[in-house]
């Protein structure tokens, strides 16, 4: 098949109907030599994405929103080959990466196959350009860091160890020590910029704001991000938030927010089973509001925490301001036409007091005693 037959398929990638894509189908179907011409026009349109501020994972998550597993690996393919062109990858792909499905599985039938290419094809093709929080694969990248810093190891290891233990008590210290960590580590960074200033600005990261419930999800990670010198623009209909911050801070937040995410999934589920064997059936409307319960509760005492450490250094208080007057600009700028949104939610007390009581056991005040003879990550 020529290319211009293959562009004369690729027109029903515009059509607003099903019939002009399966008359395409039946056209790459039919002959065997587009296969290869299919693959490089479907490594163009990605490589396009990333020039209009999408990255692996973006890709990935709405794929997934919107087709089947069979196209999500499809699209899988596509970015590791893609991506495996280039001599380094900006921060944080390779992790998104490593995240990807498994190989694609062709199916036997080259209707349906060159279908779910033309399908995935179709939602690429239509995809809006995104503000960008970061360098694309192509450009100049700064030197690679070798390893992780070692405050974000310790928090990792912190939060993965809160996220195992069945003692909630234990549970409650190792997530106070960690969210004490990223307020110190605020200060340090602080401490260094008021002590000699440099270019860094702030960047920004998407993280996945998963439905179900992810209003819910959204208000938390705001709460996060907000209490550790960050802020958080949620975009629904694509399914993440953008996180701005200065670069120290970003990682940290992520870790946090998904550790939360973790361990409110599991009080409620606790709740629920405790609701159940009262003989109270429990339904969508206690989860949602054992959630949002649980945002709030937690956003107010991550900003306590926070303005507990920060008062131990009042001198470093004008140099954390002029941080967060800088972050709070980037994030003008990226975002100058945001809009608050009112919660859409059904409202269930007993949901609402099991998600404050859950918050206040994930204990940001730690208990110095508590940890004392604990030995630390």
């Amino acid at each position: 098949m020529s290319t211009t037959s293959i562009d004369r398929a690729f027109e029903a990638l515009y059509a607003s109907d099903d019939g002009s894509l399966d008359t395409a189908a039946s056209l790459l179907a039919a002959d065997r030599g587009a296969d290869g011409e299919l693959v490089r026009r479907g490594e163009e349109f990605v490589r396009v994405l990333w020039g209009r501020g999408w990255q692996p994972a973006d890709l990935v998550r709405t794929a997934r929103r919107e087709l089947s597993d069979e196209h999500v690996r499809l699209l899988c393919g596509l970015v590791r080959t893609e991506t495996a062109g280039y001599g380094r990858l900006p921060h944080r792909w390779q992790a998104q990466l490593d995240e990807l499905d498994g190989a694609a599985v062709r199916p036997t039938d080259r209707f349906s196959y060159a279908t779910t290419v033309l399908e995935l094809y179709r939602l690429l093709v239509r995809l809006p350009r995104l503000d960008a929080v970061g360098p694309v694969p192509g450009d100049v990248l700064p030197p690679a860091a070798v390893g992780e810093p070692r405050m974000l190891t310790r928090i990792r290891a912190l939060l993965a160890k809160a996220e195992a233990t069945g003692y909630p008590e234990e549970a409650e210290a190792l997530t106070a020590k960690a969210q004490e960590l990223m307020a110190r580590h605020s200060l340090d960074e602080a401490t260094l910029a008021a002590g000699a200033p440099s270019p860094e600005t702030p960047g920004a990261i998407r993280i996945g704001v998963e439905p179900p419930y992810e209003q819910a999800k959204a208000i938390l990670l705001d709460a996060v991000a907000t209490a550790n010198h960050c802020r958080a623009v949620w975009n629904e209909a694509y399914g993440f938030s953008t996180v701005v911050g200065f670069e120290a801070d970003l990682d940290p937040v992520e870790l946090l927010y998904t550790s939360l995410l973790v361990q409110g999934t599991a009080a409620m589920t606790r709740a629920e089973a405790e609701q159940r064997a009262g003989g109270r059936k429990r339904t969508k409307s206690f989860r949602q509001s054992f959630l949002l319960a649980y945002a709030n509760r937690l956003g107010a005492r991550l900003a306590s925490t926070s303005r507990r450490v920060a008062s131990e250094a009042p001198s470093l208080l004008p140099a954390l301001a002029s941080r967060d007057l800088a972050v709070t600009s980037r994030t003008d700028e990226l975002f100058p036409e945001t809009r608050t949104t009112r919660v859409r939610a059904a409202w269930d007390e007993a949901g609402w007091n099991h998600g404050s009581s859950a918050a206040d056991r994930a204990g940001l005040h730690p208990d110095r005693a508590s940890l004392r003879d604990r030995p630390e990550a």
